[in-house]
């Protein structure tokens, strides 16, 4: 048993001692340490306000600030020296502030609670890494996109649906549907930051402080768009924190998808693409083998992120209000989802630059039967109902079948004995570069539609505008 005396809340108990099992059981300083830099910048603004409302002097706050100045550079350094005690990372920095100036020390704490403490934290922690990474490296895979489908414009492959072979596409327009999707994760990203971006800090356990904090003070010392309106959800709320894990859901299944795409391309059966050495692996037992691991792991990596949004989900289905020790869960979720979207944005990223796209292969595997539509459309164009040309043209692809021949080595005489609405101009059916320019339509596969998506996409990412929280940086 270890004594609790070294405790925040230590005075409360008669006995002092705390099972060993229960003290790691309570603990998160082992992976919350990681929110130590917005663990004091969230102090230093809170020793302001703390000055602002005459709580502590101007002498007080500035040894407050300096001394956590001075912490934060024993976390840089690596020399911070963590205590049996240290419950979680606010325990540890306020126990070491008061080593450093004694009483001025413990005064930090006037008004505030380790409930509006970390989700203040959390808050700052979570605005930061989409600011300077997550929307970073997001944009940087659809830049790519973006390029490749710029320069490699030219190459047609087959569409699928079902898996199954099904129109001829620019394998631009391929690039451009997943850059597309990419977008919309940017925009929630966007919108999800503004969620994130309010600030719990005076919300003190749950009332509120009886002390009159300037919320909006601190709010704009931290860079916040707003103050949390009701202390109770102050404390409480993680919906931005189930918020960012459905993002990331969304997001890793759209990495997912496309990792799962690029595994079936880069088979022997398919061969449309080759993946760099860089990013596969061999086997211990076939010296043949090339393994997509890379993609694998990204397609992976979704089941993960997701199995994080479904559990503390769960977590907050079954709470009281306001705030409950189950909410300590957050922490490891979160960091694991960011740590992993960080390393599959990044690996998808350099697995796209230098996959190499096989445009014969691509090419060759276009086949006539894939016309059929645009068969079909021949008749539309002279008149023939749709349903009646679909009809026909179905007929047409079981004489081919049935010949064991390509639809387009099927002569004039032998179509129109499937009607008569065919004549000498079916022969312009059977170019694959026509039948991709036919769908003009804004969205469609034809280089000028492929053209606009990708000019349309460049103006997007130069617009778009995550702002960042820059006048916290003065604290």
């Amino acid at each position: 048993m270890e004594e609790s005396g070294g405790k925040l809340w230590g005075g409360r108990f008669s006995d002092r001692r705390i099972d060993q099992v229960m003290e790691r059981f309570n603990s998160s300083i082992s992976y919350d340490k990681r929110l130590c830099y917005v663990d004091i910048l969230g102090s230093k603004a809170y020793a302001a306000g703390l000055f602002k409302a005459g709580l502590v002097d101007q002498l007080e706050c500035a040894d407050i600030c300096n001394a956590l100045a001075a912490i934060e550079d024993e976390w840089r350094n690596e020399t911070f020296e963590i205590h049996p005690s240290d419950e979680d990372i606010h325990s540890a920095n306020e126990r070491r502030l008061k080593e450093m100036i004694g009483k001025a020390g413990g005064k930090l704490h006037t008004g505030r609670s380790r409930n509006d403490q970390v989700a203040t934290d959390l808050r700052l922690w979570l605005r930061q890494e989409i600011d300077q990474s997550l929307d970073k490296f997001l944009v940087q895979i659809i830049q790519i996109l973006i390029e490749r489908a710029q320069d490699e414009m030219d190459i047609l492959l087959p569409g699928y649906t079902h898996l199954q072979r099904a129109q001829p596409i620019r394998w631009s327009h391929y690039l451009c549907s997943y850059a597309w999707s990419l977008w919309s994760d940017v925009q929630r990203l966007i919108q999800l930051r503004d969620r994130v971006n309010v600030m719990p800090l005076g919300s003190g356990a749950l009332a509120g402080s009886p002390f009159p904090i300037d919320r909006l003070y601190l709010s704009d010392l931290l860079g916040f768009d707003n103050i949390t309106p009701n202390s109770l959800l102050g404390v409480g709320d993680r919906d931005f924190v189930v918020e960012f894990l459905s993002w990331a859901s969304i997001l890793s299944s759209h990495l997912s998808r496309l990792a799962e795409d690029l595994i079936i391309y880069s088979t022997k059966e398919f061969n449309f693409v080759t993946i760099a050495d860089a990013y596969s692996t061999g086997s211990s037992l076939m010296p043949q083998k090339r393994n997509p691991d890379g993609l694998e792991l990204i397609r992976a990596k979704a089941g993960r992120i997701f199995g994080h949004m479904a559990g503390f989900s769960m977590v907050l289905k079954g709470l009281p209000s306001t705030y409950n020790k189950d909410l300590q869960e957050d922490k490891e979720a979160l960091f694991d989802v960011v740590d992993n979207l960080y390393v599959s944005l990044q690996v998808a990223a350099g697995i796209l630059s230098t996959l190499k796209i096989n445009e014969q292969r691509a090419m060759g595997a276009l086949s006539s039967d894939m016309l059929a539509t645009d068969l079909a459309y021949h008749l539309v164009r002279k008149g023939v109902a749709f349903r009646e040309a679909h009809a026909t043209v179905g007929k047409v692809v079981s004489m081919a079948e049935d010949q064991k021949k390509e639809m387009s080595d099927l002569t004039l005489e032998e179509l129109q004995t499937v009607s008569s609405a065919f004549d000498s101009s079916v022969a312009s059916i059977w170019n694959y570069e026509h039948s991709v320019e036919q769908y003009q339509v804004a969205g469609g596969t034809s280089r000028r539609a492929v053209q606009k998506q990708i000019d349309d996409l460049k103006a997007l990412l130069e617009l778009r505008n995550i702002p960042t929280a820059s006048s916290s940086t003065a604290l």
